[in-house]
C-alpha cells in the first residue's frame, strides 16, 4: 500500500516554528514549578522551544538581557518573590520595547491584569492553565 492511503493525522504545521523552519523561543517565568512543567509540556508539544525558566522576576531580567535578541515571547507570572511580575515587565519593557510578554495570573486578580496591559503586556492567561487558550493567546502574541 502507498502512504496517501493514509493521510497524516496532523494535517497543519505545530505553531511553535516559524515559517523559516526554526523554533519560537520561549521563557517561563513563574515561581511554581508545577506551572513551569506545565506551561513547558504545552509549548514542547507544539515544537516551542522553551529556552530558558525563571523562578522570580530579578532572574528572569538577567536571563532575558543574556538571551535577547534571540528570544520571541515571554510568559510571566504575576505574584511572585523579589521581584513581581508587574516590576520584570516594566524593566524587560524598558530594555526591549518590542519584547512580547503574556502575563500569567490566578483568577481574582484583573486590577492587576489591567495593569500589565497598560505597561505593555501583550495579553494575559488565567490559572488552572487551559492549553487550548495557552496556546492560541501565544500564537495570537507572535503574530
Amino acid at each position: 500500500m502507498a502512504s496517501e492511503d493514509y493521510p497524516s493525522l496532523n494535517e497543519r504545521d505545530p505553531d511553535g516554528l516559524k515559517p523559516d523552519g526554526g523554533h519560537f523561543k520561549i521563557m517561563v517565568v513563574d515561581d511554581s514549578m508545577f506551572v513551569t512543567k506545565q506551561l513547558s509540556q504545552i509549548l514542547t508539544s507544539e515544537s516551542y522551544e522553551v529556552v530558558a525558566i525563571a523562578e522570580n522576576g530579578e532572574i528572569a531580567l538577567d536571563k532575558y538581557k543574556t538571551l535577547y535578541p534571540d528570544i520571541d515571547l515571554v510568559t510571566m507570572d504575576i505574584t511572585m518573590p523579589k521581584m513581581d511580575g508587574l516590576e520584570c515587565l516594566k524593566k524587560i519593557i524598558e530594555f526591549d520595547k518590542n519584547a512580547k510578554i503574556i502575563m500569567i495570573s490566578a483568577i481574582g486578580k484583573q486590577d492587576l491584569v489591567k495593569e500589565s496591559l497598560l505597561i505593555g503586556a501583550k495579553n494575559y492567561i488565567v490559572k488552572p492553565l487551559n492549553r487550548a487558550k495557552v496556546l492560541e493567546r501565544i500564537k495570537n502574541a507572535l503574530s
